[in-house]
């Protein structure tokens, strides 16, 4: 079976900008649980970290890393279709 990579690359930016979506309002809604999350996530104590939620923050970090996520799907897609 053949993935087509491009639809796959399209539905892998718009599952990640579905979760960047979920998390910021997880961020804006519950931050210092988030924070705690995020601490235990990463190995680390962040509890004298701070978030700096902004509109254009969650905006710019959704269309990079939608773009990331889509890149990645894309090139997945082809490596699996190639070693098929």
């Amino acid at each position: 079976m053949k993935l087509n990579a491009n639809k796959f690359g399209i539905a892998s930016a718009i599952s990640f900008g579905v979760l960047w979506l979920i998390c910021s309002v997880l961020v804006w809604l519950q931050p210092s649980m988030m924070m705690n999350m995020t601490g235990h996530m990463l190995h680390g104590d962040w509890s004298q970290m701070g978030w700096h939620l902004s509109v254009t923050g969650v905006f710019l970090g959704l269309i990079g890393w939608s773009a990331f996520a889509g890149l990645c799907g894309w090139l997945l897609a082809n490596v699996y279709n190639r070693i098929n």
